[in-house]
């Protein structure tokens, strides 16, 4: 794990650009660091040192000379890539992951991609064709970011090392801050700050001559009980560059052959025998663990009270794991839980309880690491787990992805709920939804809204904060830009007429050509549900732009590398092909999952609720010092220069009194007004007195 970042054009400080660009990163990296100035690239790169620890220094050149590359991440097949390039006649200088990458990319071009294992964020030069590749993993794990500035493409790992290239002026993008109301995490591909654009997961940018292309290798695409097609098709996903295939079906080919024609047919009649998909999974969990422990130091474990991380604790052999707590009662305290976990699995833990001083004095740096506002209250518990982690060890896995790919979240059983009352027409109950937003908060009132709206309308994420109606009433001048729904929109036709493209052209076929094959019955009914609908959005926003997002900034403000093996290629070859009856069955979510898994977790942990990551800021925002606390920012001309103040109030002193339960509305707000004031008003302070 590292941080990497550069850029293109010659100028006459390079060197010093680049120092002040590495700086800023250190804490990714603060073992080493090295840089490369070319004639037309400038790369910069902070190391961690996790696999090969004497040698895999970086920038790193293959082995002809012609490519340089910076790669932050680790890749997980690195050995079998290694074997198969020394049978190709190319020799290695080190055991990096890092030198099997660079030598796998001069080999392969941009279809190496389709042969990696692994999280990652990397630049590669190409000195003969004098262009820049950047690539990000296939569920965003790793950030990359970039812009060009006065005439140089720069890039990085995290914002604040861009924000030190010279002629960078910071600005808001105020269309950001609209959607992040509502999504409560950064959601478009601009980020917060105008100009600067996060390379979305899947994705890899070709940078030559002043322009630059982005395209997609890969799409997190749900195929509910299609194995036998979805193996003829891609190895880790749905593949929508016209004119890139795969060069190998690789290992996920060998799993899905396993699945007999017998129980893929008995899977489609809905009433699926599921032990042999239940033992497939075992096995491959099991070997995404063993892959993911592969490390020259030691590597722990993140521990909650669940069984997500309760399985990664206990099937990886790891010695040490870390949880941390609130001195708030049950409620946001699975501290007991995840010491019966460690007790049953022998391992040593550690535990960490805030405190409420310490979480609301520690909200400047998370946000700063943060790089962009989260108004996610677990991004800073996080943040103090990862601080005990990094005393101990250098890398821990973490659970991050298993909810999206298994269907763990508890909203997915709202379809379910939500045919009871099927059988009303929908344009009924769209009125009755609408009379029903009317009325004061009391109970059924949000389940007869809900029921008067399709999916598409409803869902946004697992977080939906603010409606747009909301939003309106806070913001100055209002919301300008598109609705939550108008952005989200397009994905939902995406995969609506997925079906339609699996045999077709999509560059061929515009959205109103589907409505017309849609019509004339070619299109057919959807192959997701509802259900998988929603979980689809998740996978491809919520995923990276709020979990795993707060889950690298909030590590490596530590320099601690989590790892995440539930997002693994080959686990993803057989998540996305689970009929909805593996994920939602007897009365829990992730229902195969837990039965893969209950094996090394205490029974009490596999058949738990999932709770999230429970943090007490309710109960805290109606006491009388954060009240205050808060009372002071919402009233502070960072406020004034986004909000209607009264507004805020207005929602603070409901909370405080009990009236209503506000608390992520405020909390969402409060963390970009603290964001604001930290890249915007302290980080200027502190360059002018480094100035005179």
């Amino acid at each position: 794990m590292c941080g990497i970042c550069g850029f293109t054009g010659h100028r006459n400080d390079q060197k010093a650009v680049i120092e002040r660009m590495m700086k800023s990163i250190e804490h990714r990296g603060p073992d080493s660091e090295g840089s490369f100035c070319g004639g037309e690239i400038t790369l910069g790169f902070r190391r961690l040192s996790i696999i090969d620890l004497e040698d895999g220094q970086q920038p790193m050149e293959s082995a002809d000379g012609n490519l340089h590359i910076v790669f932050n991440g680790e890749i997980y097949d690195y050995k079998e890539l290694r074997a198969e390039l020394e049978a190709a006649g190319i020799s290695f200088r080190t055991h990096s992951d890092t030198e099997v990458l660079v030598n796998t990319i001069q080999q392969y071009g941009e279809t190496a991609l389709d042969k990696l294992r692994g999280m990652f964020g990397f630049a590669v030069w190409n000195e003969k064709e004098q262009t820049l590749m950047l690539a990000r993993d296939f569920f965003g794990i790793k950030p990359v970011y970039y812009a060009q500035i006065d005439g140089h493409f720069v890039f990085a790992s995290e914002i604040k090392s861009i924000l030190a290239f010279p002629g960078y002026k910071r600005e808001v993008n105020r269309l950001a801050l609209e959607q992040y109301l509502s999504f409560q995490y950064s959601a478009l591909e601009e980020t917060f700050f105008k100009g600067i654009y996060k390379l979305m997961p899947g994705h890899v940018l070709i940078y030559r001559d002043g322009k630059y292309e982005i395209k997609s290798y890969f799409k997190a695409r749900l195929t509910p009980g299609q194995w036998e097609e979805s193996q003829e098709k891609s190895n880790v996903g749905t593949r929508r560059d016209e004119n890139v295939k795969c060069a190998e079906r690789d290992k996920a080919m060998d799993i899905q052959k396993e699945t007999s024609k017998k129980n893929v047919n008995e899977l489609k009649e809905n009433n699926p025998d599921l032990q042999q998909l239940q033992f497939r999974l075992e096995n491959i969990l099991d070997d995404s663990v063993k892959h993911h422990m592969l490390s020259d130091v030691e590597v722990g474990a993140f521990l909650s009270g669940g069984v997500d991380s309760g399985y990664l604790a206990a099937a990886s052999g790891a010695d040490q794991a870390f949880t941390v707590g609130f001195d708030e009662g049950n409620r946001y305290n699975e501290v007991e839980k995840a010491a019966q976990v460690a007790k049953a699995a022998g391992l040593k833990h550690h535990v960490k309880i805030i405190s409420k001083e310490e979480f609301w004095n520690s909200l400047p740096d998370v946000m700063y690491h943060m790089d962009e506002p989260s108004g996610d209250a677990s991004a800073v518990a996080l943040y103090f787990l990862a601080q005990e982690a990094a005393k101990h060890v250098k890398v821990v896995l973490s659970g991050e992805g298993a909810d999206e790919l298994f269907g763990g979240y508890n909203i997915y059983r709202e379809p379910e709920a939500l045919k009871m009352v099927g059988w009303v027409p929908f344009g009924i109950r769209r009125a009755v939804g609408r009379l029903a937003a009317k009325l004061p908060d009391v109970k059924g009132r949000d389940f007869l809204i809900r029921a008067g709206k399709k999916v598409e309308d409803r869902f946004i994420g697992n977080a939906y904060i603010y409606g747009e109606k909301e939003k309106n009433q806070i913001l100055k001048g209002g919301v300008t830009g598109q609705t939550t729904q108008e952005y989200l929109n397009p994905f939902y036709k995406e995969i609506e007429n997925d079906r339609f493209f699996e045999k077709t052209d999509r560059t061929k076929h515009s959205d109103k050509v589907c409505s017309i094959e849609k019509k004339r019955g070619r299109l057919g009914k959807s192959h997701l549900q509802d259900m998988e609908k929603m979980q689809s959005v998740d996978l491809n926003y919520w995923l990276p732009g709020d979990i795993l997002q707060k889950a690298d900034k909030m590590s490596m403000a530590h320099s601690l590398e989590v790892r995440v093996p539930f997002l693994d290629k080959e686990v993803w070859a057989l998540a996305a092909g689970l009929p909805k009856e593996a994920k939602i069955a007897d009365g829990t979510t992730k229902d195969i999952f837990r039965k893969a898994v209950s094996k090394y977790i205490p029974q009490d942990t596999d058949g738990r609720k999932k709770l999230g990551f429970p943090i007490p800021i309710r109960v805290w925002l109606r006491q009388d010092d954060w009240y205050q606390m808060v009372k002071e920012l919402f009233t502070s001309k960072e406020a004034e220069e986004f909000f209607h103040t009264e507004k805020l109030l207005q929602l603070l002193k409901e909370h405080k009194e009990g009236k209503k339960d506000n608390s992520r509305k405020i909390w969402t707000v409060l963390t970009f007004l603290i964001w604001y004031h930290t890249f915007f008003y302290r980080e200027s302070s502190e360059r002018q007195l480094q100035s005179n």
